[in-house]
């Protein structure tokens, strides 16, 4: 559509200076070739040099493009001839006078990169926008990755990552930790209440057990005493450990002690606890689970980013919209972020200033003789058709001048 607009008004504007030209033409033959006197002389004057004058800057701007009227005269058709030589000037001009970094930060000073991304970032249908799109693309990805090789790939980027890993110092400082705030001991509660409770679920199941096991000779009615009797006292054993100051209690208290100071004092139990790690990091059981995990987690994400309430986008949005609200509020952070852009912006550009040379002089040396001359041809031909009318103008302003001079000063 440039192209298009651009040939129009070069096409417009040499109509224009052309038929200036004509129009000089005709006015030189209608006045004569001879010497005429009054008001015809000067038309004829003015004709006559306008017209010289029009056809020189013809001659000057059609040669830089092609050659005039297609005759073989030298230093014509300039640009084609010399495209290659032109692709490195203007990429050597680039380089050395526009892309770098002093000026390149100078002309990015004035600019407010973080004060417009806020203002555009503030306004809700944006911020969807934006939210959606970063939504969109999570399924993309995800695709990209195969279900086969997301269980193998966790299994052995955890096992490399945790390789170097001593894992019973920091085991022992999270136990020591739980100790001095005496949450282990509510993890001893729980595991009591745990088997207390399992023991009346399973009652029956643990009666049919005992009976299985039990001698035939007992009559059933002291195998039915025995048995609540040792369910009896199983209940108050429990009952027993969960008192505050059971032996029980104390126990577990001095075992968890002497399990923490072997954690740290003991490399044998350090290796072991590695060995057992790195042991169930790399059993198939565990990549399987990893597998099912990755896939649940995969499915949920997708039908999330699917639904027309979806609450990823939701959040994404209400994160930009939030974003926005802080930068509009903080100039300090956005003095902070458009300085960082300006230096980031700056150096990305000036850093890589000659690949982009480079690129410069590789289109244009790809480009055909034709191709570059009509592409020159349609950025400055329009302003140089002014340089054919200025010099048709000029040219007769000359000619009269000269013919007021032959007149008042007869050869």
């Amino acid at each position: 559509m440039e192209e298009h607009e651009q040939q129009r008004q070069l096409t417009r504007m040499r109509a224009i200076a052309t038929g200036l030209l004509l129009l000089m033409v005709a006015l030189f033959i209608a006045t004569g070739m001879r010497s005429l006197e009054g008001w015809l002389g000067y038309v004829h004057a003015f004709s006559e040099a306008a017209m010289v004058g029009a056809l020189a800057d013809w001659f000057a701007v059609t040669a830089l493009f092609r050659r005039p009227l297609g005759l073989p005269i030298p230093h014509t058709a300039i640009i084609p001839n010399n495209k290659d030589r032109i692709g490195n000037s203007i990429a050597n001009f680039l380089e050395h006078n526009f892309m770098t970094r002093e000026v390149l930060a100078e002309e990015l000073k004035p600019m407010d990169f973080a004060q417009t991304a806020a203002d555009w970032l503030a306004a809700p249908e944006n911020a969807r926008s934006v939210a959606q799109q970063t939504a969109d693309a999570v399924p993309a990805l995800i695709h990209l990755v195969g279900d086969r090789e997301v269980g193998p790939f966790i299994q052995e980027a955890l096992s490399k990552g945790l390789g170097s890993t001593r894992y019973a110092p920091m085991l022992a400082q999270v136990l020591s930790a739980l100790v001095a705030n005496g949450r282990h001991q509510l993890l001893f509660d729980h595991v009591v209440g745990v088997l207390a409770q399992a023991l009346e679920q399973n009652r029956d199941a643990i009666r049919r057990k005992f009976d299985e096991k039990s001698p035939r000779w007992i009559p059933r009615v002291i195998d039915e005493r025995i048995f609540a009797r040792m369910l009896q006292e199983t209940h108050e054993i429990l009952e027993e450990m969960r008192a505050p100051d059971s032996a029980w209690r104390a126990e577990f208290q001095n075992r968890v002690e002497q399990f923490i100071a072997r954690l740290n004092d003991s490399e044998h139990d350090d290796a072991w606890l590695d060995q057992t790690i790195q042991n169930g990091l790399a059993h198939p059981l565990f990549r399987d689970y990893a597998q099912k995990v990755w896939q649940d987690l995969r499915q949920r994400v997708l039908d999330d980013i699917a639904a027309p309430d979806s609450w990823a986008v939701g959040r994404l949005e209400q994160v930009a919209r939030e974003l926005a609200r802080a930068l509009q509020q903080d100039p300090a952070m956005r003095g902070k972020l458009n300085d960082w852009l300006r230096a980031v912006a700056a150096e990305a550009i000036s850093s890589r200033r000659r690949v982009i040379a480079d690129l410069i002089r590789r289109v244009v040396k790809k480009w055909d003789a034709d191709t570059v001359s009509r592409k020159f041809e349609l950025y400055v031909g329009k302003d140089l058709q002014y340089i054919r009318i200025n010099g048709t103008l000029v040219g007769g302003l000359v000619g009269l001048v000269l013919h007021l001079i032959s007149g008042i000063f007869p050869v």
